[in-house]
């Protein structure tokens, strides 16, 4: 897949073949002038694919972002459609609403998953219809801004709760992007940790350090529940932490050990006290079954690194040499 033409994703340090092709939607949605909901979990970087988006619009006005969960009602109003002056008590003046000051631009209402129902029947109205009416105003006003929604959140969960209007969430995603985690974009983190790495080192004033040569493959093996913002944080711990000229795979290491958010999937969050690492089918397997399938499954996850693969199933390097050896004589009938 061919990495588009332009400079507006520089900011986006990938080449996962799934974020090549959200580049490629971008560039086919990006004029149309639809709201667009960019979905996906805390710190994927959907605040960048947003400055894409309007990079790749054309748009010349102002690129402006209102986080909604930190508005009520009153608020919501006030800050998007502006007011006049008496509209309220304290209402000294008129104030322009973002509305207006987007004009001909590119508006971006964050944690849209957290707006109040009734907020959401007068966004409803700006997205259907294009109107809008400041407060103390008796004729409404069109708008000419281009609508982004960002959430985290699971806007099909909050509508089956009521939480969430039906029609707000389908006029929101006439265009939806949803960001894939770090974990389903493996081949992005040495990228990822190289640019981490020199951003650090710069602004911590460190000389870059040599790096373990087994700690991508471990890196690959984390989860990252908080996904790239938590591996830059990572990073600049790490080297933060350096006191010679190499790289501690230690302080990665400790992150390993915190514990996890953990995510129970729908089964496990109906059955809580199911919720462990190994599933069993009705015959139960023998321990030498297990064993074997643990060592399959770790070796694969280190990508063959017998290190790596050690640190995951918490032994030592020699004892997994030794069943490995153990386990290719058995195979070749020795």
């Amino acid at each position: 897949m061919s990495y588009p033409n332009n400079n507006i994703f520089d900011k986006i340090i990938t080449k996962s073949s799934k974020m090549l092709e959200i580049f490629q939607y971008i560039e086919s949605i990006a004029k149309t002038g639809k709201p667009v909901l960019i979905t996906g979990e805390t710190g994927v970087g959907k605040e960048l694919i947003v400055e894409a988006i309007h990079g790749a619009s054309g748009l010349t006005g102002r690129f402006l972002m209102v986080n909604a969960a930190g508005l009520d009602d009153n608020m919501f109003s006030d800050t998007l459609f502006g007011h006049y002056k008496g509209a309220y008590t304290g209402a000294d003046s008129e104030k322009k609403g973002l509305l207006e000051r987007a004009e001909g631009g590119t508006l971006v209402l964050d944690e849209i998953g957290d707006l109040s129902l009734t907020s959401q029947v007068k966004l409803l109205r700006l997205v259907q219809y294009g109107e809008y009416m400041p407060l103390g105003s008796n004729s409404s006003r069109i708008a000419n801004v281009r609508i982004l929604a960002v959430t985290n959140k699971d806007l099909w969960k909050l509508q089956r709760s009521g939480a969430f209007r039906e029609d707000l969430n389908f006029r929101l995603r006439s265009h939806h992007i949803n960001v894939p985690p770090l974990r389903e974009r493996l081949e992005d983190i040495p990228l990822l940790f190289d640019f981490f790495l020199d951003k650090a080192a710069q602004a911590l004033h460190k000389p870059l350090p040599s790096v373990p040569k087994e700690l991508i493959a471990l890196l690959k093996t984390f989860p990252f529940p908080g996904n790239v913002r938590e591996f830059q944080d990572m990073v600049f711990d790490a080297v933060s932490r350096q006191s010679d000229d190499k790289l501690s795979i230690e302080v990665f290491r400790s992150y390993f050990r915190r514990p996890q958010r953990d995510k129970f999937s729908e089964h496990d969050a109906l059955n809580p006290d199911q919720g462990n690492k190994v599933v069993f089918s009705l015959e139960l397997p023998t321990i030498k079954e297990v064993t074997s399938l643990l060592i399959v499954e770790a070796l694969k996850r280190a990508n063959n690194n017998q290190t790596t693969a050690a640190k995951l199933l918490g032994i030592s390097q020699q004892a997994l040499n030794k069943r490995l050896t153990q386990k290719n004589s058995k195979s070749s009938g020795l």
